[in-house]
């Protein structure tokens, strides 16, 4: 047999083998969810009583990226946004069925702090937080354009009367857990992140807590996109996340647990307010 035989016979081998293997990459389940679910979600993936589902792969990031991501074509199983916006957005480009959407938990939006920064504040109109910042401190929070922690966070401080102020002295970060770890890495002095990020951080405090009427309702709508390849996998995850067990995980991680009697018509989401000025960016010293 001549080397060209044999490499012929390996190649049809090999590629036999690879075709072989295609279902079961085809069976995996793909979720999409926002980057502040996934020290809950990692806990609840990991349970015995998650163990008889198809184990998902997880794809973390913000809610803004995942939802581009899956108007562009991505196949994902289950998606969950963070705000109800980017999961409208996903319906006006048809790649979610408006009626497929439920709402499945909601969240508050904190002030957080090292630990050993002791310093206390009460937000109300007018609050000076930039004394608190220092000469060259910046404040860290998720980018506010597009991110649903950022714009929360905007609409926040906007509320407050603060934003002018602040929006030059802002560290934009990809995600709210990004936000977070500048923070944790004593980076930025003060941030804004969900109660949920800050419920796990042992090195963070919570100075305080935005109040409600500040910001959009903080809600994480979910649903199977159109094109899921798993969507009977998809379907099964989201139930699991909407049953007793995983409701426990969410609540310990500082997520507010929805009814089904709050999932009635969605509203339409508000439109966002109008480009303020580019915020500063500061580079982490190394990845998270």
């Amino acid at each position: 047999m001549t080397c060209r035989a044999v490499f012929h016979r390996w190649l049809a081998a090999a590629m036999f083998g690879l075709l072989s293997l295609h279902p079961v990459i085809a069976s995996d389940t793909l979720v999409f969810a926002a980057a502040s679910l996934k020290p809950a979600l990692d806990e609840i993936v990991s349970q015995p009583w998650a163990a008889d589902l198809p184990r998902p792969t997880i794809s973390y990031a913000a809610s803004s990226q995942l939802a581009r991501q899956i108007e562009h074509g991505a196949r994902a199983d289950l998606f969950i946004s963070a705000d109800r916006e980017w999961m409208q957005h996903l319906v006006e480009h048809g790649r979610v069925r408006a009626e497929d959407r439920v709402e499945v938990l909601g969240n508050a939006l904190v002030l957080i702090a090292p630990l050993e920064n002791v310093a206390t504040v009460r937000l109300q109109r007018g609050v000076d937080l930039v004394s608190l910042l220092g000469v060259d401190g910046r404040l860290a929070m998720a980018e506010p354009n597009t991110v649903p922690a950022g714009r929360y966070g905007r609409a926040a401080l906007s509320w407050l009367g603060v934003w002018p102020q602040l929006q030059t002295r802002i560290v934009a970060a990809e995600n709210v857990r990004a936000a977070l770890n500048f923070v944790r890495r004593r980076e930025a002095p003060l941030g804004i992140v969900y109660r949920s990020d800050a419920v796990m951080e042992p090195s963070l405090r919570v100075v305080a807590t935005f109040p409600a009427a500040s910001h959009p309702q903080i809600v994480y709508p979910a649903a199977v996109p159109v094109d899921a390849d798993n969507a009977a996998a998809g379907r099964q995850w989201l139930a699991l996340l909407r049953g007793p067990e995983a409701a426990a995980v969410f609540e310990r991680h500082g997520f507010d647990v929805l009814s089904e009697a709050h999932e009635a018509a969605m509203e339409s989401p508000p439109s966002p307010p109008s480009r303020p000025a580019p915020p500063s960016r500061l580079k982490p010293s190394s990845p998270q």
